[in-house]
């Protein structure tokens, strides 16, 4: 072989070796970082762009895409422990004319974290209500999405600023009785039981507590191999105390049903998604709120956990494109009658 040939194969080969040796090297010694490259590479397909927002001296931080049009703009709020990302697999399905933001919820990845904060659902709600100002979004009533506890935040927000929110999408929403106890409720009873109050399903410590909270919120069994695992692990536990104080805020008398106490104010028409097979939150949450929402069209997913949004993205995006679909046309009925 040619010396000079010999001399191409060999470069090549380095070049190629460099960024599959970095790869190995990120998942097995920093799979934590491996993780935050995966979202910004997925926000930037997605063609998402990350903003941040002032009220004073506390910052919001969102992404978005599109720009306001003859469509309402879609808010979407995530739930508990989560950030804006999450709701990327949905994005994914979502067309890029459509006018979507996404916050990090207070205390969540970008948006400020102070112990001065309220971080009641009502104290939520008035943050993402200044968040609506900053960014002037309620120039137009908007179309809010929330799932868990971002549910129980959209619900109440739709009724405490209801010339904000044009329609509402719940899916999964916490802050409603249940009268049948989920998975996750007996085992925090459990817990209250034995004092072991710190060890909160939600809230994983280890790589096998991680694997134990995908199992409790997804119905889909997902195989996730143990440096993953690890690598959701190390990005959540510098926020773990926070997440104990959010969650006991969430859990107190003053929010467990803030969405029930909040149910009959919400006059826009409204979407509740629930997975049947939610172990979280049970799924008989629907029929209450659809008993005390006047317009609420209830869709249960068959095969489907907690994770509606990971689960079955392709399957909710569409359900809410054709909700705004179904709003439309009814608008423009009322409008020629």
């Amino acid at each position: 072989m040619d010396l000079d040939v010999l001399n191409m194969f060999v470069i090549a080969g380095g070049t190629l070796a460099i960024p599959i040796l970095a790869f190995v090297a990120s998942f097995l010694l920093w799979p934590s970082a491996l993780i935050r490259i995966y979202y910004w590479y997925w926000r930037r397909a997605l063609g998402m762009q990350v903003r941040y927002a002032h009220y004073d001296d506390y910052q919001f931080c969102y992404s978005y895409r599109g720009r306001p049009g003859y469509r309402p703009s879609v808010l979407m709020l995530h739930g508990f422990s989560a950030h804006k990302d999450m709701w990327l697999s949905i994005v994914k399905f979502l067309p890029k004319n459509l006018h979507l933001v996404c916050v990090d919820m207070p205390g969540h990845e970008g948006t400020t974290r102070s112990d001065l904060d309220d971080y009641s659902i009502s104290g939520q709600a008035k943050r993402i209500h200044q968040f609506v100002e900053c960014v002037k979004l309620n120039r137009r009533p908007f179309h809010l999405v929330g799932t868990s506890m971002g549910g129980n935040v959209a619900g109440v927000y739709a009724a405490q600023y209801p010339e904000d929110v044009c329609s509402l999408t719940l899916i999964c929403p916490a802050g409603l009785p249940s009268t049948t106890d989920s998975k996750f409720i007996k085992q925090l009873r459990e817990l209250q039981e034995s004092k072991c109050i710190d060890r909160i399903p939600l809230i994983p410590s280890t790589p096998e507590e991680m694997a134990d909270m995908l199992k409790l919120c997804s119905y889909v069994r997902f195989k996730v191999p143990q440096q993953i695992l690890q690598g959701l692990v190390d990005v959540r536990i510098p926020h773990n105390e926070f997440y104990r104080k959010l969650f006991l805020e969430i859990v107190d008398e003053k929010s467990r049903h803030s969405l029930h106490e909040n149910m009959s104010k919400i006059k826009a028409p409204t979407q509740v998604i629930w997975g049947k097979q939610d172990q979280v939150l049970d799924v008989s949450g629907a029929s209450v709120l659809a008993s005390a929402i006047p317009d609420c069209h209830v869709y249960i997913l068959e095969n489907c956990g907690h994770s509606v949004v990971v689960e079955r993205p392709r399957k909710t995006a569409n359900l809410i494109l054709e909700f705004l679909a179904l709003l439309h046309s009814i608008d423009n009925n009322k409008k020629q009658a």
